[in-house]
């Protein structure tokens, strides 16, 4: 779009995730249950469904909601690459924000994925403590809600939504690429919420599964990220 590369998917082999910042959302997405198990997602920005795809292949069985504004990028998509046999998908057309209350009634889960941000700027009603409350009540007592902040040197727009996602949530991180937290460089970090506590050695499982250098950012040094 307009030049621009939006995603990559390897339709022989979904489990392999090629952009960086979309492998370190699935190293999230693996801490949620055990390996294999079935979960259910719900994707606010659906892309080319990448990880809707690799949720498939590594947890067959997931249950899973995507949304997307924009009707004509998602008919190519599901026309040109379409999902795996076997896959549990609603598709959903229209704001990430309304799309909520057009949820079944009830439905919680395990991982709600945000990745609609870009660049310095971005829309209001998403970029919001009170967004992400609600995206949070929709979330099981253990799940992640993990929100992709693309963003230019200076981090202005991952400092917000790194306070928004702290007042909204009990216990936040910030996880990417080590040399990206000088705020010298433009780059995306993963900001992952959670209503519950983290289990222990999560950070450090997260920056084993890479890619390196990784850095997960929590309490005293994720405060330091806001300042």
């Amino acid at each position: 779009m307009d030049n621009a590369e939006q995603s990559h998917v390897n339709v022989a082999e979904p489990q392999e995730v090629f952009y960086e910042y979309l492998r370190r959302i699935a190293n999230a997405v693996d801490l949620v249950k055990p390996t294999g198990e079935p979960i259910t997602a719900l994707h606010l920005g659906a892309g080319a469904l990448t990880l809707a795809r690799y949720i498939q292949a590594v947890r067959p069985g997931s249950v899973q909601h995507a949304v997307e504004l924009e009707r004509e990028l998602l008919d190519f998509v599901l026309d040109q690459l379409p999902m795996p046999t076997g896959t549990d998908l609603t598709i959903h057309i229209g704001d990430a924000r309304e799309a909520l209350t057009e949820l079944p009634e009830g439905m919680l889960f395990d991982v709600i994925i945000l990745d609609i941000f870009s660049g310095p700027e971005a829309p209001e009603h998403l970029a919001c403590a009170d967004f992400y409350s609600e995206a949070g009540a929709l979330l099981t007592p253990d799940g992640i809600l993990a929100v992709n902040v693309g963003d230019e040197p200076g981090f202005t727009l991952v400092t917000s939504q790194t306070k928004a996602l702290q007042e909204a949530m009990s216990h936040v991180a910030a996880y990417g690429t080590s040399m990206l937290f000088t705020r010298r460089y433009p780059g995306n970090i993963i900001l992952l919420g959670k209503n519950s506590s983290w289990p222990e050695g999560w950070a450090q499982q997260l920056v084993a599964a890479g890619p390196h250098p990784a850095t997960v950012l929590t309490g005293v040094e994720l405060d330091e990220l806001t300042e």
